[in-house]
């Protein structure tokens, strides 16, 4: 990495990406996104990024043109001699799609790995990836951020522990909340859920003793809280004295916000990988500003950065 280094961000998450450039100690760079009256857009660099290293902010949620805005930022880049350019996604979009699960289905996540590569990216930062196997896809350096980082430290001082039980909200997940559980000291809870079609649960039970504990969900995506408030919804049945929520990135569509309401659950707590649609007394929300900060003058210094992850 060279000496400059320079931020600049589309119009995904302007907030988070003005907190990062901020805690690096450095200002957002001069970009225009200029959009035509038929809906096309490009990128433009308002000011010169030759021989910087260049870290674009984005994360990739839908609409589609949040990947799109990244592809034009990374081919503009390129071509204005940036040394290196960092494609920084604190949420990786498409990352549920990272197998064939039934016959003549796309890769996503792959696609988007190749788009990204074929643009020009010299390297990607993210976190929490929905699979670890898609750094694979890529044929760049791959820093994989945990939010365990954020994660771990707020249960530590806003949790009673010895009451506590970490639990999974499907078995996906269980090898993320043992981990926690295993860090922590602390039982492990499961719930086993069956689908008939995608982001609907059928059936769901509970595997562990959750009666009279006060039970903490873990996992990295949130999508239409229909298993994450099932799950909360099955622990208190089960006698759980109060059930909480853990996810990275808080996608929240369709139902979610009005599932999240209704629900048994006391409290969501999230990061600002995803900025929220709209407010929730139930939710709370962690910046990754400072660690997307701290990695990256790491990077930027030919520093190792596992030192950041404790999971």
């Amino acid at each position: 990495m060279g000496k400059t280094v320079k931020f600049f961000t589309g119009t995904a998450h302007p907030e988070l990406a003005t907190k990062i450039a901020e805690a690096y100690g450095a200002n957002l760079g001069d970009i225009t996104i200029m959009r035509f009256s038929d809906g096309e857009f490009t990128a433009s660099f308002e000011e010169t990024v030759r021989g910087s290293d260049v870290f674009l902010i984005q994360p990739t949620f839908p609409p589609a043109d949040n990947l799109l805005e990244l592809l034009l930022m990374v081919d503009a880049a390129k071509r204005a001699s940036a040394k290196n350019i960092v494609a920084v996604l604190p949420y990786f979009g498409y990352a549920r799609q990272d197998r064939k699960d039934k016959p003549r289905v796309a890769i996503g996540s792959k696609l988007v790995a190749n788009m990204l590569t074929a643009a020009g990216v010299t390297r990607v930062m993210t976190m929490d990836l929905h699979a670890d196997q898609i750094q694979g896809f890529f044929e760049v350096p791959v820093d994989h951020l945990y939010a365990s980082s954020i994660f771990l430290p707020y249960i530590k001082e806003n949790f009673d522990q010895t009451n506590l039980v970490m639990a999974a909200p499907d078995t996906g997940g269980t090898k993320r909340a043992n981990s926690y559980a295993k860090y922590l000291d602390l039982e492990l809870a499961i719930c086993y859920k069956q689908r008939r079609v995608a982001n609907e649960v059928q059936d769901m039970l509970v595997i562990g003793d959750v009666e009279g504990k006060d039970v903490l969900l873990i996992d990295d995506i949130i999508d239409t809280a229909g298993t994450l408030t099932k799950a909360a919804d099955l622990m208190i049945q089960q006698g759980a004295k109060s059930v909480s929520a853990m996810c990275t990135h808080p996608v929240l569509s369709g139902p979610a916000y009005e599932r999240l309401e209704n629900s048994q659950l006391s409290q969501l707590i999230v990061t600002d990988t995803i900025p929220l649609r709209q407010e929730s007394s139930k939710i709370k929300v962690l910046s990754v500003a400072d660690l997307f900060a701290k990695v990256t003058k790491r990077v930027a210094s030919h520093e190792s950065i596992s030192s950041n992850f404790i999971i």
